[in-house]
């Protein structure tokens, strides 16, 4: 009898597929969600810094950023950055999500999901250079720039660092949540960029006052809640290192925002001024490697902190046992 039911057995083991875990679906829809609600936050953010006859369009330069870059991931900027064995390059095997359905699994979700949350990294990324740009460039000349930069830069990068075949990912190197995918690349590009085109029109010796600052501080605030999802989002799962990213994602922020604050009151005598949303918000990240930058004239700041994070992730890893 054992006999004759064991081919059934074994049929019904093999017709068996993967399921997804629900929870880890659950989490990453909502993590996607708040990654793309970064998106607006970065927007007023950057809006409250300019004169308030650039706001309309520094702002759409977060906006447009959303329209041609999903556009761009979908067709084959996700191919690009996680198909193929090449460790520098990927190809277009998953080119117009080729191959993919309901029923692929990356890890224990779905692969639409790790497209989506991947695909909102890529979307954010290109669109914090527009800081370090903002009032110095035509918007066709942005279109055009951050269509190149993240299928020439942005692309090969993730599939250095995130893709099993990667060069980077096969020498341990640890990026969590984006040190170097998206901090310390953006920097650099904001940096460089500033370089090349300079001072924006009408700037002297002394900075150009904000527009307003309300903006901004809503704009931080959203960025602060959207980095929930950007940093615990990023394990891909709901686990131990989830909650700590989450925890981190408050407690870093904070203390850099007071440290900031009790600076600014011993070196002008006030602690008001929009300087301490650039102490909490280069505090994220920080978080797991380093941060973004808004002003030209600090993103300098936003690669050098990915650097020396990227270069102690080996022990770093050892230590907390992320893999």
């Amino acid at each position: 009898m054992l006999t004759l039911l064991l081919p059934f057995v074994l049929f019904g083991q093999e017709a068996s597929t993967p399921v997804a875990d629900k929870g880890d679906t659950v989490w990453m829809i909502v993590a996607s969600a708040l990654v793309f609600f970064m998106i607006p936050g970065l927007a007023l953010f950057y809006g409250g810094l300019v004169r308030s006859k650039n706001v309309l369009s520094t702002m759409m330069h977060s906006f447009v950023a959303i329209l041609v870059l999903t556009l761009q991931w979908t067709i084959f900027g996700y191919s690009f950055a996680f198909s193929g064995t090449n460790p520098y390059f990927g190809n277009f095997d998953l080119a117009f999500l080729n191959g993919i359905d309901e029923n692929t699994l990356e890890l224990t979700i779905p692969k639409y999901i790790h497209f989506l949350f991947q695909g909102m990294f890529a979307l954010i990324t290109p669109a914090l250079i527009s800081g370090a740009i903002a009032e110095r460039v035509k918007f066709g000349g942005y279109i055009i720039f951050i269509l190149l930069w993240s299928t020439l830069v942005y692309d090969p990068v993730a599939h250095w660092v995130w893709a099993a075949d990667g060069w980077l990912f096969k020498m341990s190197a640890l990026d969590f949540a984006g040190g170097t995918v998206v901090h310390l690349i953006s920097g650099i590009a904001g940096l460089a960029a500033a370089i090349v085109l300079g001072k924006r029109k009408g700037e002297g010796p002394a900075l150009i006052a904000p527009n307003n600052l309300t903006y901004t501080l809503i704009g931080a605030g959203l960025l602060w809640f959207g980095w929930f999802g950007f940093n615990a989002g990023s394990g891909l799962a709901v686990n131990g290192i989830t909650a700590r990213a989450f925890l981190v994602t408050l407690i870093a922020p904070a203390a850099a925002g007071v440290a900031w604050l009790v600076i600014e009151y011993f070196h002008t005598k006030k602690s008001n001024r929009p300087r301490s949303r650039f102490g909490y918000c280069g505090r994220f990240g920080c978080n797991y490697s380093r941060f973004w930058f808004c002003r030209s004239s600090r993103s300098n700041h936003h690669g050098t902190s990915c650097k020396s994070g990227m270069l102690r992730s080996d022990s770093f890893k050892r230590k907390t046992r992320i893999r």
